[in-house]
């Protein structure tokens, strides 16, 4: 007796059944291999889910227009000095962008680091602490802040705009407090924080070997990461799409490097900054904590009723917030080598909030990555570092950075209306 032979709809549901779990739905089906990538990357645009793309367009616009009215600006002795510009402030935007991601504000950050750094100076220079010390204590003033911060919105439910407002005024009159009638205090050239944030920089050897050691440690973790899905019964990446994104990754990191090496190489100022952002990304995404924050930033109620408890995560927020801005006002107060009136002022504010939302993080909560505050600041320094070059100054900076944010902000709007359209939202 000859055994029927399978119908075509049989075999293409056997075909289904013999797919990974997770890809055992037509849809998914069809978003694989370079085709499927492309198209579900388009709809992923046309639904407004358009991630860093507009701030690293804006990005290259930028640069080409600057690097065509003035040779100079990508010449590798201004990029470097333009990495050393952005650590500090990008350091007080990446704790924006965790109290964005809340669909909070903190006015504040500017008068914090600028506390900080007088702090610092009155503690080192003033009354003979060790560097280690001053540091120490400048941090713990930040964190304190924020647990004030916290502590008040959680318990009498005043708006985050109120306090943080009412923080940059005290605060501000703290500083000159601190600072004394001189009003201003020399850090020495010779101590190891404006050694850290003027001349301290990786040797061209260590670069490319921090380099190869970042490809490989992305290798083991998606290699990892296989492992696991594979003994769960999902899809993997195949290793030839592994591999030719780490070569990717190796030309993207390895390019820029050498540029700055043909000057004076990657600051270690500018590494601690993107080390901090990578470390905030991997805990906003992979972590309990960082997916409370988006979920909090999401829905609220939904949150609270999942069993997050709301009001730690609001104080832990807060706290990370203003200690960040804590480390970047003594970044800034190692790179100009003093603390003065003048610390934590004048746009300091502007550029945080502006980097942050620049670089992608949604106004109103919920969506955001920590790589916005190192693509935020990028942005608003290749602005005002360009503009210099080009012999403008701060009428048309300020005049164009808004009109930037304004960009960012009406993008942002829309994209967050398309996504509520394409049931994304």
């Amino acid at each position: 007796m000859s055994t029927p032979t399978p119908t075509p709809e049989a075999q293409s549901v056997d075909a289904t059944a013999a797919l990974p779990a997770d890809l055992q739905d037509e849809r998914l089906i069809a978003s694989q291999g370079v085709g499927g990538f492309l198209r579900a990357f388009l709809s992923r645009l046309r639904s407004g889910d358009l991630g860093s793309l507009p701030v690293v367009v804006g990005l290259v616009v930028i640069w080409g227009v600057f690097a065509f009215e003035n040779d100079a600006f990508l010449s590798s002795r201004n990029l470097v000095n333009l990495t050393q510009q952005s650590a500090a402030t990008g350091t007080i935007a990446l704790g924006i962008v965790l109290v964005l991601l809340l669909g909070e504000i903190d006015l504040s950050v500017g008068s914090i680091s600028g506390l900080s750094a007088a702090i610092l100076a009155v503690g080192f220079v003033g009354h003979g602490w060790s560097l280690p010390l001053a540091i120490l204590a400048s941090l713990v003033a930040g964190a304190v802040i924020g647990a004030l911060y916290g502590l008040l919105y959680t318990r009498f439910g005043v708006p985050s705009f109120v306090i943080t407002l009412a923080g940059l005024l005290a605060f501000l009159g703290l500083q000159l407090k601190v600072l004394g009638k001189e009003g201003s205090i020399n850090i020495p050239f010779d101590s190891g924080l404006v050694k850290f944030a003027q001349a301290s920089f990786l040797s061209d050897a260590a670069s490319y070997i921090l380099v190869v050691v970042v490809v490989l440690v992305y290798l083991a973790t998606r290699l990892r990461a296989n492992q696991r899905r594979t003994a769960a019964g999902l899809s993997t990446t195949p290793v030839v799409t592994l591999g030719v994104r780490a070569v990717a990754i190796l030309l993207l990191l390895s390019i820029p490097v050498y540029v700055l090496n043909r000057d004076r190489g990657v600051s270690y100022m500018f590494l601690l900054f993107v080390a901090l952002v990578v470390i905030f990304d991997f805990v906003i995404q992979r972590t309990r904590w960082g997916r409370s924050v988006l979920a909090i930033g999401g829905n609220v109620e939904a949150a609270r009723r999942a069993g997050i408890n709301v009001k730690r995560v609001y104080i832990s927020v807060f706290v990370f917030c203003s200690t960040l801005a804590a480390l970047g006002g003594l970044l800034a107060a190692g790179r100009l080598a003093s603390a003065n009136q003048g610390s934590g002022g004048t746009d300091t504010n502007l550029n945080a909030i502006a980097a942050a939302v620049i670089g992608g993080t949604s106004l109103f909560g919920g969506r955001g990555s920590a790589y916005s505050a190192l693509l935020g600041i990028l942005v608003i320094q290749s602005i005002s570092n360009g503009l210099s070059l080009v012999n403008l100054g701060s009428p048309e900076r300020y005049m164009i950075t808004g009109g930037v944010l304004l960009l960012a902000v009406i993008v942002d709007s829309l994209s967050r209306r398309s996504r509520a359209a394409h049931g994304r939202a």
